[in-house]
């Protein structure tokens, strides 16, 4: 057996880490014989749900499973990390504007990553899936400067993965037979799902994913719109979000990040190098292989007029979010300072 992963969860007692975590500690994710220890975040008022699903780790008797930290400070769930799986946030509540939606997850997320940044290993991979995705991975990128940006990354494999089941039902087959989807952009409404470069297996031979639906306009319209609106339509559904969809596609993201994608490419937000013309800096999901823990994005897709369009309309979104974003870490930064100032004053 190889020496145990530290692997924390945040937001440990909510929906999506009940259906996770089951995933981790049985080998689907790191591996069948990488032994894992449980970082488990949770709010003061959760500690008692948590110890709950505590007791049913423990009752799963996965021989994987060393041991189990639970707490509801950051500075024991971060320590010495290796995996950090930020699922807690604050969600968006009845009569919330979004910028006080985006004000509320940078305060969150300033610490965690001011947290990550004195705590984690700096090798540790961070995966951020609370909502705004995107651009609470990029607040958390900036107040962890000693995390490499490469190691800092978002959720969009349930996109990618929702996109993929759309085109398999399309064409009748398993969506395993369907490679190379791409999500461009952000997390949310205006994200891109592209199969301009996916491929569908019939009859055992790769088939564009256009030549096979043969239905250029349900491919530019309704698809598209699917992919887009699945979440809200889940939530319609059920009176609940997605979770045990999001669980599956962490456990996918994870399981790529770790092992590699072998020949095929998904979908992830990551820090921008400026590739296809986004701008540097932003945290957008691009197409990308990994080899050895290293994510590249894949270079040299054709872009169409078309998809020019949608790419560029998502971007201007994640502009505006980081916009906001930094302005708020701007203030509470200032707040700091004027309390600081007075607390001199004081004494």
């Amino acid at each position: 057996m190889a020496e145990p992963i530290r692997v924390c969860v945040t937001g440990a007692a909510g929906q999506i880490s009940y259906s996770l975590l089951f995933n981790i500690i049985r080998g689907d994710v790191f591996g069948p014989h990488q032994p894992i220890i449980l970082h488990l975040l949770e709010i003061t008022p959760a500690l008692d749900a948590l110890n709950g699903v505590i007791l049913e780790l423990q009752d799963c008797a996965c021989p994987l499973l060393q041991g189990i930290v639970a707490t509801d400070k950051t500075e024991i769930a971060f320590k010495d990390i290796d995996v950090a799986v930020l699922l807690g946030s604050m969600p968006r509540k009845p009569g919330m504007e979004r910028k006080d939606l985006l004000a509320a997850n940078v305060k969150i997320f300033k610490e965690q990553g001011s947290a990550l940044n004195t705590l984690a290993k700096k090798s540790c991979k961070v995966l951020v899936v609370g909502n705004p995705a995107n651009t609470n991975a990029l607040v958390l990128s900036h107040f962890a400067p000693t995390i490499p940006k490469s190691q800092i990354s978002c959720l969009t494999m349930l996109d990618h993965n929702r996109a993929k089941a759309q085109i398999a039902l399309k064409v009748g087959t398993a969506a395993e037979k369907v490679k190379n989807v791409i999500i461009w952009g952000n997390h949310s409404a205006t994200q891109y799902p592209d199969v301009s470069h996916a491929t569908v297996e019939v009859n055992g031979t790769p088939v564009p994913v256009y030549t096979a639906v043969n239905n250029t306009e349900y491919l530019h319209g309704e698809f598209i719109k699917t992919v887009q609106t699945r979440g809200a339509a889940v939530l319609q559904a059920r009176k609940l979000s997605s979770a045990l969809s999001a669980a599956k596609a962490i456990a996918d993201h994870l399981r790529f990040w770790w092992n590699g994608t072998q020949g095929e490419f998904v979908s992830m937000g990551i820090v921008s190098d400026g590739s296809y013309n986004v701008e540097a800096g932003l945290v957008y999901s691009f197409p990308v292989t990994i080899q050895n823990g290293t994510i590249s994005i894949v270079q040299g897709l054709s872009i169409s007029d078309f998809s020019r369009n949608l790419m560029d309309l998502t971007q201007n979104e994640l502009i505006e979010e980081r916009n906001q974003a930094l302005n708020c870490a701007l203030n509470l930064l200032l707040v700091f300072f004027l309390k600081f100032l007075f607390f001199i004053f004081i004494f």
